[in-house]
């Protein structure tokens, strides 16, 4: 069978742009190489307990939010339900022992500063101003840098102007003194894995607007996203393949003209969609002669940090304990500057000193075993400590891999203990995951965690861009557009425009035919109830 279009690999980014060109009529094939669906937003099951490695929480799911309009117009709304977390503090940052709670709404987390640093109030309010600024004229930037308009963009964009090419750090120094602001306004550097002085404060401060209006989790686990789109897919005509893996894009007469699976076949298609990473497709699976330029490119770019991940299960009752649905971000030092710049180069010591925590049964009450929680805990660290197992097959790298796993599984719980005491004596399971797990289950390169390093001068022009070297050749995912479920979905939206003849992604979105179902954090129970019993109170709620 030929088909319109194959995209290669499932997650976010090429569900959406599957979903959107299957809506189009479109005969679409999915192909991907895990036996799981999803990318990063798959799940997986372990002795017994769930877990969901890449999805912690998303935001831009409130009425008029962009996440919820990808999703309700892409018709995939009726299949997913979150749950909101805590919304007095979906974020708990706990750095030199002191806590600061993220509330939902920007105004509040603003006024709570301002109580808790009062010799910082111009400050505050002049970094949020800029903030807000910058990432209200990224909205419109998309239009604004095509010709002639971009002529205009000094005056219709001036703090982009002033800011596109700067660190968060930058911003800091203009606004805030103080070293302990500076760290609590730093502390989810860990959603793109970069030093405040190295990250692009246009990413950052879209990242952080995504979460202002409130954070959520998805009820089942991340796995229902993907599940919600295949269902979608199939809806329409589509089809989804596992344990697929493309081995070469196919060219003939300067354009993508099909693939080649790994067991031989070969499968044609008018359009190639390709959400592997550019840094695993330019002169891998696709010839080097069509992508000479590319693959240059490839090898200059810097990739994002890597990770080292445990995943555990507890006898304890961490709710009675005050602990809640938010994620907790702990750090040794203010200097979350020379905190992030220390992980991404350097191998950890004796003890690390910054860690990811997600109770995630909180999050999602029927998410695990009953009397248990589970929990999920990433630090940063280099890939090079893994690199001499790079080309050893799962399961079989020796009794020193396994032991480095171990060593770093126990630092990660002494650092657990300073967040949650006494966790490391009642745990029940645990599982440590390396950069190599990231490699194997998700096809990342060199382990990263979100795509290329999201610094100044790798985003926008300087980025891979989504037309491939030869024609009907596109990309999406974590090295295009942005990273996380919402920046790789977009690309999704942006990778299909194209393909379909259309000027703007939004155009890939239909009316709204079922509305999403939040279930509110005041309201609990209904998290637990047959989602059939659940959905009516749940939307009119979150309405």
């Amino acid at each position: 069978m030929k088909w319109d279009t194959i995209v290669i690999g499932s997650g976010p980014g090429g569900l959406s742009a599957a979903v959107a060109l299957a809506r189009a009529g479109q005969k679409v094939l999915v192909l991907e190489q895990h036996y799981l669906p999803g990318g990063w937003s798959h799940s997986f099951t372990l002795g017994g307990y769930r877990f969901s490695p890449g999805v912690h929480y998303l935001g831009n799911l409130h009425q008029g939010g962009g996440l919820r309009r990808l999703y309700e117009g892409l018709g995939v709304a009726g299949d997913l339900e979150f749950c909101e977390m805590n919304p007095d503090g979906f974020d708990h940052f706990l750095i030199e022992g002191r806590q600061f709670d993220q509330p939902k709404g920007v105004e509040k987390w603003i006024a709570r500063l301002t109580a808790a640093f009062p010799h910082e109030r111009e400050g505050i309010a002049r970094y949020f101003s800029l903030l807000s600024g910058v990432v209200k004229e990224l909205q419109g930037a998309e239009e604004l840098l095509r010709f002639p308009k971009v002529l205009s963009l000094p005056w219709k964009a001036p703090r982009l102007m002033r800011w596109g090419f700067r660190s968060l750090q930058g911003l800091l120094e203009s606004c805030i003194h103080d070293p302990m602001l500076r760290g609590v306004l730093s502390a989810q550097c860990g959603n793109h894995g970069l030093a405040p002085s190295r990250v692009s404060l246009p990413l950052h401060a879209s990242m952080s607007a995504h979460y202002y209006d409130g954070a959520y989790y998805p009820r089942g686990g991340a796995k229902r996203i993907p599940r919600a789109f295949i269902k979608a897919l199939r809806k329409h005509g589509g089809q989804l393949r596992i344990s697929t893996r493309v081995e070469e894009i196919l060219v003939e007469g300067g354009r993508a003209v099909g693939v080649r699976t790994a067991s031989g076949e070969r499968i044609e298609a008018q359009h190639i969609v390709c959400n592997a990473d550019p840094a695993i497709v330019y002169g891998k699976l696709l010839p080097e002669k069509y992508c000479r330029a590319a693959v240059r490119k490839a090898r200059r770019m810097e990739y994002s940090v890597s990770s080292v991940s445990v995943f555990c299960a507890v006898e304890m009752d961490l709710k009675a304990l005050g602990y809640d649905s938010g994620n907790y971000w702990w750090y040794r030092s203010k200097d979350l500057d020379g905190l992030y710049r220390t992980m991404e180069k350097s191998m950890p010591g004796p003890e690390i000193d910054a860690l990811f925590l997600a109770i995630t049964s909180l999050k999602d009450p029927g998410h695990t075993l009953p009397g248990h929680h589970t929990l999920e805990m990433f630090t940063f660290l280099p890939y090079e400590m893994f690199e001499q197992w790079a080309k050893t097959p799962l399961g079989d790298r020796g009794t020193a891999y396994q032991a480095l796993k171990h060593q770093l599984g126990e630092r990660v719980m002494r650092a657990a203990d300073q967040i949650i005491p006494g966790l490391s004596s009642h745990v029940r399971f645990l599982e440590v995951g390396t950069p190599l797990t990231n490699d194997h289950y998700c096809e990342t390169h060199r382990g990263s965690l979100y795509g290329t390093a999201k610094t100044p001068w790798q985003l926008g022009p300087f980025s891979f861009d989504q037309q491939g070297p030869v024609e009907r050749l596109h990309f999406c995912g974590a090295s295009t557009i942005s990273h996380g479920v919402a920046g790789a979905a977009m690309s999704g939206l942006m990778a299909a425009t194209p393909i379909l003849g259309l000027q703007h992604f939004e155009q890939c979105l239909g009316p709204t035919e079922e509305s999403l179902t939040i279930y509110p954090a005041e309201h609990p129970e209904a998290w637990l109830e047959e989602p059939h019993r659940a959905s009516a109170p749940a939307v009119a709620a979150a309405h």
